[in-house]
């Protein structure tokens, strides 16, 4: 368990806070390229900082405050124009670094510009990378964004998830390193949720946990299996600090605030050999329900649903002086270790864990991966039909609930279930 103080320490996010000054040292996703694409202004809240992520005319992406620092305007409502983002009050104009460059009626009488000059409103380095927005919002000089090695995989189909979830994002991190929940959570309770009294899947026999560069790797052993099995000899990455990788897909959970944080998940299905070469020409992404609108409980169906439950269901802060860790928690109690450690760092002047500086690192960086060979080579579809995990994969997007029917299509297509004149299901 934690004192009462260290858990405030290890959730409290705002600017100013241990923690989020820790978390603004990384690049986080805040939005999708596509959200931009019929929208060109995108309200967001990230750590406790209400913002706007936009798009100018020009193709710039830009982050700032989300209110006009002249009588407070909503800038979500706001117009893009060529080199900036114009209030719809008053016709304040703002670029992305966050300078005011027009005042429309205050010009006329101040020609000089001297209360232009002196306006400037908070703003973020934003990237654009494998369809998705990535915010900043530490000290400079900012780290370099990864460049993981699966956002320059070929012939697949890509997809980006949200959740808006209303909890705390530690404890949402702290189920990417604990591997006996897939036992019970994933596949007990998902037997008993069919209403099904069994068998009961195979029992974890042994855990291991490394450290490495980017994070941690859990390993496991469970009966029927020995550590020659890929989920021991390579496992899985909970990656640093907010991330979680399992070969296809990533999963960040990014802090709103203290109370409620968005679960991104970036997905790649790679296409089967008859379709490629395979050019995806954007990439879609959506918002997941987490409740059931006619029952108002959470909806159990879907990986991360069920991921989303156990989160929710401890609070939106989780209580951590009355917790009682066992024997299945190291990989908890390591990756809350690291944490502090790095809060000392940062108290320090130094960088915490798991950031890249060096370019030359910085290029197709490989993380774990049990299933790259399938992911850079590919199946037939006969094999996919085949293939215990993947045969799932083609009938539903087993992560997250509603995936939109309009995306479905696409999926199927790319996989060649399909022609482009053919319906869906609905899912």
């Amino acid at each position: 368990m934690l004192s009462a103080e260290k858990n405030r320490t290890l959730t409290q996010v705002g600017a100013g806070t241990p923690m989020g000054e820790l978390l603004r040292r990384y690049w986080n996703p805040v939005a999708a390229v596509s959200d931009l694409e019929t929208n060109a202004i995108k309200p967001v809240r990230i750590m406790g900082e209400d913002l706007v992520v936009y798009r100018d005319l020009s193709g710039t992406y830009g982050l700032i405050a989300r209110h006009c620092r002249h009588r407070a305007a909503d800038l979500a409502y706001g117009t893009v124009e060529k080199c900036g983002l114009r209030g719809h009050y008053h016709g304040w104009m703002y670029d992305e670094k966050g300078q005011c460059i027009e005042q429309p009626f205050e010009e006329k009488f101040d020609p000089e510009g001297r209360l232009k000059k002196r306006i400037r409103t908070t703003a973020y380095p934003v990237q654009a990378k494998s369809g998705l927005l990535w915010a900043y919002l530490g000290p400079q000089p900012a780290p370099l964004l990864p460049d993981w090695e699966p956002f320059s995989w070929k012939n697949g189909f890509v997809q980006i998830v949200f959740a808006e979830v209303p909890c705390n994002w530690l404890q949402a991190q702290e189920n990417s390193i604990d591997p006996v929940h897939f036992e019970w959570m994933h596949e007990n309770w998902s037997t008993r949720l069919k209403g099904k009294t069994g068998p009961y899947s195979p029992a974890h026999l042994k855990l291991g946990f490394d450290e490495f560069d980017f994070g941690f790797v859990y390993k496991r052993v469970r009966e029927g299996s020995d550590e020659s099995d890929p989920l021991w000899a390579t496992g899985r990455v909970c990656l640093w600090p907010n991330g979680f990788f399992l070969g296809e897909h990533f999963e960040w959970r990014v802090p709103v605030d203290d109370e409620n944080m968005l679960s991104v998940t970036w997905s790649f299905i790679r296409v089967p050999r008859e379709s490629e070469p395979y050019e995806q020409k954007s990439i879609p992404a959506w918002t997941s329900p987490i409740k059931d609108p006619q029952t108002g409980r959470w909806i159990t169906t879907h990986v991360i649903n069920q991921d989303i439950i156990a989160w929710v269901g401890q609070g939106r802060i989780a209580d951590r002086t009355k917790e009682n860790l066992g024997a299945s928690d190291r990989g908890i109690s390591l990756i809350r270790k690291q944490l502090f450690k790095d809060l000392d760092a940062v108290a320090d002047g130094n960088d915490p864990k798991g950031l890249i500086r060096d370019p030359q690192i910085n290029k197709r960086v490989e993380l774990p991966n049990i299933g790259r060979k399938l992911y850079t080579e590919g199946m037939t579809l006969a094999q996919y039909r085949e293939h215990p995990f993947w045969k799932q994969l083609l009938e539903d997007f087993r992560w997250h609930y509603g995936q939109p029917q309009e995306v479905r299509r696409e999926f199927r297509r790319a996989m060649g279930l399909e022609t482009e004149n053919s319906q869906a299901p609905s899912p």
